[in-house]
């Protein structure tokens, strides 16, 4: 079995040492070094240095590989998506980028490709319990809060991103939709700031980002959902006076006869300032609230820096939720052609019983409590 994997950042060298257990795999990547590193953990993952922005090598690029992993920045996703159903190979994608993946889901018909996307924590692991207990009971209230931080708190930022900080920084100026009384609004991204105590962490604040995602349209008809980014307390108020002073301009700025976007200048000034560590310890954290009138269910998950492996949390939640999709795949628990985001596999229990097994049997583990309302 060949696997493809288009991106060697942290959390794709996850994904390709996860795989290669099993199976053959090709990590592509136009970063040399991020290649090398991929390399140095594991010198029977073959590696090969592209420019995956090249849409029209991909039919030939991709010839002789049965799986294709997407993980390249959400900027250039929606068309990497794109050319590999052109290719027409199955695909998992974590690009996460802005636009409705849905939108290619008559191509991937067309081409008789499943392309299963935004699999990785939120979204992604949020979707697929939501899809699952949407088929159970009539929900009134679904509410994700989620977040990825260093454990140890470094002033200014206080944050670390195993991924391109301009994907960062765009959920930071993306208006945020959610859905109250069933209708869909639209609110700033940052807003509605709360802090919340957790057991394991301690204090952090919540916020509004764009995290819903393909739920808007494929969960519709639940009156109320949510979802907000944990950071630790002051992160908001920074934030927004890097966009209140313009440095998260998409537009580019005149600066002495030079067009720069004032994003991308940021982007590249914050990449060491929030570059992770390859041996940094964090933490990624997520809460999952499913209501109705008689009861709720939540999911908690709290998973740390693995020493034994090397490999970053927000590595290993992503990229594991990836993985795992593709095993479903390749054993065919799920053969519908389109696009499918994981909500609309999820409904179907064993798919979902996989998912959370392969994530377990890597010592990732969702902790499901169930109570009464008003109890």
């Amino acid at each position: 079995m060949q696997i493809a994997i288009l991106g060697a950042g942290m959390v794709g060298r996850a994904m390709a040492m996860d795989l290669v257990a099993k199976y053959k795999v090709t990590s592509f990547d136009v970063s040399g070094h991020a290649l090398q590193l991929l390399t140095q953990k594991n010198n029977t993952i073959k590696t090969i240095k592209i420019d995956l922005s090249n849409y029209s090598n991909y039919e030939s690029m991709l010839k002789g590989f049965d799986f294709v992993i997407s993980a390249v920045p959400g900027f250039m996703g929606y068309l990497t998506l794109e050319a590999i159903i052109n290719a027409k190979k199955n695909v998992v994608d974590i690009s996460f980028f802005p636009e409705n993946a849905l939108g290619l889901d008559e191509l991937a018909k067309e081409n008789q490709v499943t392309a299963i996307v935004d699999c990785g924590v939120a979204p992604g692991m949020s979707n697929l319990i939501l899809g699952y207990h949407n088929e159970r009971m009539t929900i009134n209230n679904f509410e994700c809060l989620v977040g990825g931080l260093p454990l140890k708190r470094v002033y200014p930022f206080e944050y670390k991103a195993p991924f391109s900080p301009i994907d960062v920084l765009e959920e930071y100026t993306r208006p945020a939709r959610y859905v109250e009384n069933s209708h869909i609004l639209t609110k700033p991204a940052l807003s509605d700031a709360e802090l919340i105590d957790f057991e394991k962490v301690g204090t952090l604040e919540s916020f509004n980002t764009d995290g819903l995602r393909s739920i808007l349209f494929t969960m519709g008809h639940i009156p109320n959902m949510k979802e907000k980014t944990l950071r630790y307390p002051g992160h908001i108020s920074l934030m927004q006076g890097l966009i209140k002073a313009g440095f998260l301009k998409s537009e580019p700025i005149n600066l002495k006869g030079q067009s720069i976007s004032p994003l991308q200048f940021t982007s590249a000034l914050l990449f060491d300032q929030w570059k992770l560590g390859e041996n940094e310890a964090e933490f990624t954290l997520m809460k999952i609230k499913i209501i109705n009138t008689e009861k709720m269910i939540c999911y908690d998950l709290y998973d740390e820096y693995d020493t034994v492996t090397q490999t970053s949390s927000m590595s290993r939640t992503t990229g594991y939720t990836c993985t795992a999709a593709l095993n479903m795949l390749i054993e065919k628990l799920f053969t519908a052609k389109g696009v499918f985001p994981p909500e609309l596999f999820g409904k179907d229990e064993p798919c979902f019983n996989f998912m959370l097994n392969y994530l377990k049997e890597r010592n990732i583990h969702y902790i499901k409590t169930e109570k009464r309302v008003n109890s």
